[in-house]
């Protein structure tokens, strides 16, 4: 059994998450989730899916990334997505 670390629960079924050649044991994918998961840039929710990255900034959807987008045109500075034209 391992202690999980983010809630401390010791669960007999616990499993670990490797990343960055750190390993991590968590009795839950919510536990997992909580503790690596990115934070959308524009409105702070955990990515669990495919989000979209833009530079080093991460966000949770198209809408969050496009009003990122916007705000920083407005401050004059802009930011495209990797690959884009």
């Amino acid at each position: 059994m391992a202690r999980c670390t983010t809630c401390g629960n010791d669960y007999e079924r616990s499993f670990e998450v490797t990343l960055d050649s750190k390993t991590y044991p968590f009795d839950c994918f919510e536990c997992a989730i909580h503790m690596l998961a990115p934070t959308c840039a524009t409105c702070g929710c955990r990515v669990i899916g495919h989000g979209v990255q833009l530079g080093d900034q991460v966000f949770c959807c198209d809408h969050c990334a496009r009003a990122e987008q916007r705000v920083e045109r407005d401050a004059g500075t802009t930011t495209q997505r990797a690959g884009a034209r």
